[in-house]
């Protein structure tokens, strides 16, 4: 049986032991996606973009965004575990904590989030396959939240497994896939299997 990853209950018991997990790719590999939309995402020069972390689990993925110089990062996600995770390893490699930590369901930004707060960057690694786990009405749900939370001219970076995830009906994003990444293999014969780095803009 697959685990429940749309549930709550499997990430407390998860993050209860765990302090540090990476899906699917290390944080330097997929922030050296991200890094080459960030600066076009700079309105001026004393105004940083304002990133966005759906799922932010036991990723280290907030301490690439600061050591780049960006501060403005809100990591959301709905296990109070993660959150204090996400604090601890912040403060290991910096000495404090600057970024904002926040508990959030990323189907529900309406609730956690407050009042039109909006981002110029939104980014999840694998968060989507999670949310997934729980039907497509949930990623639906998932992606009308950060549409609505994303400033004009933002985007949305996510990190699938899946080369099909976003084929669904009434999303309201255009999708293009900027990168692949090779999984490992185990020994040469595999199949080329890849992960999938989407990059969806608001229709």
């Amino acid at each position: 049986m697959p685990a429940d990853f749309e549930k709550q209950s499997y990430w407390h018991e998860r993050f209860v032991s765990e302090t540090s997990f990476e899906w699917l790719a290390s944080s330097e590999e997929f922030m050296s996606i991200i890094k080459p939309y960030l600066p076009a995402l700079t309105h001026h020069h004393d105004n940083p973009p304002k990133i966005l972390q759906l799922g932010s689990g036991t990723s280290d993925l907030q301490n690439y965004f600061r050591s780049t110089g960006y501060l403005d990062v809100t990591n959301i996600d709905y296990e109070p575990l993660a959150i204090e995770r996400g604090r601890q390893l912040e403060e290991a490699v910096f000495g404090d904590v600057k970024m904002k930590y926040v508990v959030a369901d990323t189907t529900q930004l309406g609730r956690g989030l407050s009042h039109n707060q909006s981002f110029d960057m939104v980014v999840d690694k694998s968060t989507v396959d999670a949310v997934s786990c729980g039907g497509q009405e949930a990623l639906l749900r998932m992606a009308s939240g950060v549409r609505r939370n994303l400033a004009e001219g933002g985007a949305w970076i996510s990190l699938s497994y899946s080369s099909s995830r976003f084929d669904v009906d009434q999303l309201p994003f255009d999708v293009e896939v900027i990168a692949k990444i090779p999984t490992p293999k185990l020994k040469e014969t595999d199949p080329d299997v890849y992960h999938h780095c989407y990059l969806l803009r608001p229709k």
